[in-house]
């Protein structure tokens, strides 16, 4: 009789182990804190009237030097994911706007959406500790992936991450340890 109660003991702790480990990641996620701001042609963009689709939301300043190398690989990301429910946003934090951002993105050719936060409000929100850093929204307006530094987003995991969260609702990409890239000060070096 003991040795039958043991062993319904540890079915009932293995179970409860599973059910704990199955749910963790639901318990990961947080709520994206919503903001609005214009858009580099001035039509305002608010983070909740995307709820429903995926979004990727990078914050950079141009005169970061890892931002500056991340772009092309957002573009290429972009590019591939544009006509899915996904969408890509770009907040620049550089403190002249529209007459600093609208040059250096047509320059580079880059087509995703760029908005402007002058005041800092959305990186202060998002406890950004310099840039770039990159918060991967589901379509329930939570944040399931937060990367900081420089990321190569062309690459075909990323892609296949972003499909699977559209599709499924699942995020899985890396171990959660990935090696945190190049990052750039919250202010630019000649400014400190």
């Amino acid at each position: 009789m003991r040795k039958w109660l043991l062993f319904f003991a540890v079915v009932v702790v293995v179970f409860a182990l599973l059910a704990t480990w199955t749910r963790q990641p639901n318990r990961k996620s947080v709520a994206a804190q919503d903001f609005l701001l214009p858009d580099l042609q001035g039509q305002a963009v608010r983070l909740s009237q995307l709820r429903g689709k995926v979004v990727m939301l990078n914050i950079w300043t141009t005169w970061c030097p890892p931002c500056r190398k991340e772009m092309p690989t957002m573009e290429a990301l972009y590019r591939r994911l544009r006509d899915a429910d996904f969408v890509m946003l770009a907040v620049s934090q550089d403190v002249d706007g529209h007459k600093t951002v609208l040059p250096y993105i047509k320059e580079g050719g880059y087509t995703f959406p760029v908005l402007l936060d002058v005041r800092g409000e959305v990186g202060r929100r998002y406890g950004v500790t310099g840039y770039p850093e990159t918060f991967i929204i589901d379509r329930q307006g939570n944040i399931v992936h937060h990367h900081i530094g420089y990321n190569d987003w062309s690459q075909p995991a990323v892609e296949q991450a972003l499909r699977r969260l559209i599709a499924e609702g699942v995020w899985e990409w890396g171990s959660g340890r990935e090696m945190r890239g190049e990052h750039s000060p919250l202010t630019p070096a000649a400014a400190q």
